[in-house]
């Protein structure tokens, strides 16, 4: 009986490891996954900078810039890019009216499907998405003082 002992303390722990090894693996977030993850986040700070300066413009101008490039080099403004950080292309951008204007990316992943530690901030729920082409209808906000 002493020599199966060590057989059954050898076996207990390779079923350990193992269950342990698959369980992990469940869990883990894939590099591609992660990686597709952090796409679709600069793609929403790139948009969030994007509409934040499109309000410094409209702060100063009363107009909306007519492409993003107008944008670009403008002081009171800092924009991280106007292209997709995975395709280089740019981002769409529409006016829809006088203070009205769209943005649109092509996202990897869905945002509901991402674990969150907390739930999303009020303004981040403007930026939810799904996978695929997404254009956000927003409105042009002062940023306060005009600046001439």
């Amino acid at each position: 009986m002493t020599s199966q002992a060590p057989l059954k303390i050898f076996l207990a722990l390779a079923i350990l490891v193992v269950v342990t090894s698959v369980s992990y693996g469940i869990f883990l977030v894939a590099p591609w996954d992660q990686r597709t993850f952090r796409f679709d986040q600069r793609r929403v700070s790139d948009l969030t900078s994007i509409s934040r300066a499109v309000d410094a413009y409209w702060s100063e101008t009363d107009t909306l810039p007519e492409q993003l490039s107008d944008l670009e080099g403008r002081r009171r403004t800092y924009i991280q890019s106007i292209e997709d950080p995975e395709t280089s292309e740019p981002y769409e951008y529409r006016v829809l009216s006088e203070k009205g204007f769209e943005l649109c990316a092509v996202f990897t992943t869905d945002s509901a499907s991402q674990r969150r530690e907390y739930p999303p901030a009020f303004s981040e729920r403007v930026w939810e998405h799904s996978a695929g082409r997404v254009c956000f209808g927003l409105e042009a906000q002062s940023t306060g003082e005009r600046i001439r």
